[in-house]
Formats: C-alpha cells, structure tokens, sequence
C-alpha cells in the first residue's frame, strides 16, 4: 500500500538509482502517471515527458481493456479478446482514442525523441497492461540504448506479459489478488491536465535555463 503517488514515485527512484547521472528520459502515461514521472526525472536528473496511448475499451464495457492504441495509430489487441472484436466497433472506437491522443499532444506539446537515449516508461500501476504495452511498443520503435518500465503495483500475470516489451521491469508491488490500482493508494486522487502541462512546462523551463547556464 502506498500514502500516494509521491511516496510510490520516490521507491521507484530509489530502484532506478543506477541510471542517476545518465540523464534518463522519463516518460509518464497520463494522466496518473505525471506527477510520479516528474518526481522520479527530478530525483534521477532526467527530463520529463509523456508517452501518448489511449485504452481501447470493449463494446458496451468500455471500462475493460481489449487493447490500445498510440499517437501514431499503431493499434496492440489483447490476445485474449481478438477472437471475439467486431472490426467495425474496433475502427470506430480507435478513430474515437486517436482523437482524444491528437487533442492531448496539442495540450502537452511536443514530443521529445528518445532515440539512443535510456528511457523511463511510468505508471502508477496497470492492471491488464494493455495501455503500457502500447506505450513501450511506440518508444521502442524510436530505438533508444534501453528501455525501462517503471510500475507501482500490478498482478505478476501482468508482469509476465510486459517481460518482452522492456529491457527491465521495476515494479514495486504484485499482488496475487487485483481489482484496481487505486485500491493500492491511500490517496489516488484524479490528476488534471493543468497539472500535466504545469509539470511539463515546468521541465522545459529548466532544461532551458540548464542550456543557457552551459552555454
């Protein structure tokens, strides 16, 4: 159990303190995972960003991951529900996700390459991991030197499916029985895109000044 997504975030760090000094890339999966993304890049001197994917939800249980897609368009399906999609219902509620990804990417700004750089995939915790899939599919394609998924809680099964898509998994807590992240955290409370861009704002305008005192 964690008091909140900070006291998860600095047991993260504290797993993580090999790549201190490397200046990892630290991607959060908002919104969740922001707050916790720019405490670890904080304590790790690393930089701050977001990896856009959105959850495809099924027909009619919109809650239950079937997959998900990323900014790009490239679309990962849980092989446990492949058997039973209609494509139609997959085309629309993928047209639905990418609208909300094109939205957010103009909100956030823009991206950061992570080619050839150490990189920090974050959540705060992922039930069928569907979303965090997604996410480390559209990193790796960009080639970085390694690749790491940073997790406070999800179910070892969950874990086990993630072990292809990442050099290395942290995760803090796997517990034999799931029901929801949240039920993890004393205080789980919903994060805002005001804070998002707030944090992500904040970030460039230290790599700025950072840049300038260099130079």
């Amino acid at each position: 159990m964690f008091d909140d997504r900070m006291d998860a975030a600095r047991r993260l760090a504290g797993r993580l303190s090999s790549v201190k000094g490397q200046h990892p890339l630290v991607l959060a999966i908002p919104r969740g995972a922001v707050p916790m993304a720019a405490h670890i890049a904080q304590i790790l001197d690393g930089e701050l960003d977001v990896v856009l994917v959105r959850k495809l939800g099924a027909p009619g249980n919109p809650e239950y991951a079937i997959g998900a897609v990323d900014e790009s368009g490239a679309v990962w399906i849980n092989p446990d529900a492949a058997s039973c999609l209609d494509s139609s219902d997959l085309e629309r509620e993928v047209a639905h996700q990418r609208g909300v990804l094109d939205a957010r990417r103009r909100i956030y700004g823009p991206a950061r390459n992570p080619a050839g750089r150490i990189v920090i995939v974050v959540d705060d915790g992922v039930a069928t991991g569907s979303t965090l899939i997604a996410a480390l599919r559209a990193v790796r394609r960009h080639q970085p030197r390694r690749l790491i998924a940073a997790i406070g809680v999800a179910p070892p099964e969950t874990i086990a499916r993630l072990s292809g898509y990442a050099d290395e998994i942290v995760c803090l807590e796997m517990p034999p029985w799931f029901g929801s992240v949240g039920e993890f955290y004393r205080d789980f409370a919903q994060v805002e895109d005001t804070e998002v861009v707030r944090l992500l704002e904040e970030c460039r305008a230290g790599a700025a000044s950072s840049r300038q005192s260099q130079g």
